[in-house]
């Protein structure tokens, strides 16, 4: 099958469940043509999600180890997801550009409460539910609109090349209080986030993770004539943390791309972004 590539993946380094070289040689299995390893960052603290950075050089070296062994079979890449937490905590920041990186993924998973408490918002729905009764009092839109608040500083500050699952919040959002996705306020706020990316120029990646077990991608299909009409390239990613599943629902997107009106979606060929064609056959 073409269009055969991702750029968002999980190894042990991060919260992946199995170590590179498993997700390397299940794509090229696969017959995939490119592929990006993209683990989550360090942050200011500990998670139990988060690459820490005394593992940094270990992550680069293996990397490099791999992509000179499997040089003949596969075009290896390698990025980093990075979360934007605040102003000092981002995308931008020189320890992150200064690392020798070949993309970034820019995300945001936290918020902080009223009362100043970090809170992760990428959580199942009914997790969701409690986080916003206990931490924010119930008021949804005041999580909503610290979410899009957090994702137009980090479009602003750039330092990335890919929005991470980019409206993730939609689905428990719309879990929470059903209807949510036809309330006016919040298609304008869409239509101006997805604009602020366009003007901005950054791949918008159509996360397929949540896919066949939710019935939705990252962004909403909803989105996808919209991207269209703004101009946005586009690229399909699996957001896998299992090597068996850096292919979910990649014809599922390529196909409704295709009936929004998309004819490529941006892939990673000869060292650099370049768009493909969509062909389903």
């Amino acid at each position: 099958m073409p269009n055969l590539t991702n750029y968002h993946s999980h190894c042990l380094y991060c919260d992946g469940r199995a170590n590179m070289e498993d997700f390397i040689r299940f794509a090229i299995s696969a017959g995939f043509t490119s592929y990006g390893i993209s683990s989550h960052a360090p942050l200011p603290f500990s998670t139990a999600w988060t690459m820490e950075w005394d593992r940094m050089d270990d992550y680069l070296a293996e990397f490099s180890r791999l992509k000179e062994k499997y040089a003949d079979k596969i075009e290896l890449i390698i990025g980093l997801e990075i979360d934007y937490l605040n102003e000092e905590s981002h995308p931008a920041l020189p320890r992150f550009q200064n690392l020798p990186l070949d993309y970034r993924i820019g995300s945001v998973h936290m918020l902080y409460s009223p009362e100043g408490k970090v809170v992760d918002i990428d959580t199942p729905a009914d997790t969701f539910r409690q986080l916003v009764d206990q931490h924010f009092g119930g008021n949804l839109d005041y999580v909503i609109w610290s979410y899009y608040n957090n994702l137009f500083h980090m479009l602003d500050l750039g330092g990335f090349d890919i929005v991470g699952h980019a409206d993730k919040m939609h689905y428990n959002a719309s879990c929470y209080r059903p209807g949510l996705l036809d309330e006016l306020w919040y298609d304008r706020l869409l239509h101006r986030y997805f604009t602020t990316i366009a003007e901005h120029g950054y791949i918008v990646e159509i996360n397929t993770k949540s896919y066949h077990d939710l019935g939705t991608f990252y962004p909403n299909e909803r989105y996808f004539s919209l991207l269209k009409e703004l101009g946005v390239r586009v690229q399909v990613n699996s957001d896998a943390h299992y090597p068996e599943r850096i292919n979910n629902s990649r014809v599922e997107a390529l196909t409704a791309l295709k009936k929004a009106g998309f004819s490529s979606v941006v892939e990673w060929h000869g060292g650099k972004w370049e768009d493909v064609a969509i062909e389903l056959s």
